[in-house]
C-alpha cells in the first residue's frame, strides 16, 4: 500500500495522490475502500476558498454529510499542511473524520497538529486551482471518478 496513489479524474482533469499510510493508516484505508466502493464518483467539491483549500467528499453537496461508515480516530502527525496536501475534514471533534477531505491550495501550517494527513498531490495540482471557487461555487467542480493503483 506504500506505493499507491489516488486519481481524481476531476471535470477539470486528472489529480494523481500519493497515499501516505506511513502518516495515516486508518484514514487511507478509508479513502481507498470509499474510492473502490464508487463513493466519491459523482461528489463535488463544495467549499473552495482561493489561497486555502478545496473541500469534497460529502455525498450530499452540503458538507454536512459523510459516508455511512462509522467516524475515524484521528491521526494527527507533525507533517506540515503545504500546498498539494490532501487532509481530512471533521466538526470540532477530533475523532470525527468520515469521507470528506481537502486539498491544500497553500500553506495552512496553522491546521498541523489538528487535522489527518493521508497524501501529497504528485501531479495534476493545476486541475485543482482551476476548481470553482465559493462556499458553496455557483457550479461545483465535480470528482467524476476516483480510482486507486
Amino acid at each position: 500500500m506504500a506505493d499507491e496513489t489516488l486519481t481524481l479524474s476531476l471535470d477539470t482533469g486528472d489529480v494523481v495522490i500519493k497515499l501516505r499510510p506511513d502518516l495515516a493508516p486508518g484514514h487511507v484505508a478509508r479513502i481507498t475502500e470509499l474510492a473502490k466502493e464508487g463513493f466519491y464518483d459523482g461528489v463535488v467539491f463544495h467549499r473552495v476558498i482561493p489561497g486555502f483549500m478545496a473541500q469534497g467528499g460529502d455525498p450530499t453537496g452540503t458538507g454536512t454529510s459523510g459516508s455511512k461508515k462509522p467516524n475515524l480516530k484521528q491521526e494527527f502527525s507533525s507533517e506540515p499542511h503545504v500546498r498539494g496536501v490532501c487532509s481530512m475534514a471533521r466538526t470540532s471533534d477530533p475523532n470525527s473524520a468520515n469521507s470528506q477531505f481537502f486539498i491544500c491550495f497553500d500553506d495552512a501550517t496553522f491546521l498541523d497538529r489538528q487535522y489527518t494527513v493521508w497524501g501529497q498531490v504528485i501531479e495534476g495540482m493545476e486541475n485543482v486551482d482551476a476548481l470553482p471557487k465559493g462556499e458553496p461555487p455557483r457550479e461545483p467542480g465535480k470528482i467524476l471518478k476516483a480510482t486507486v493503483a
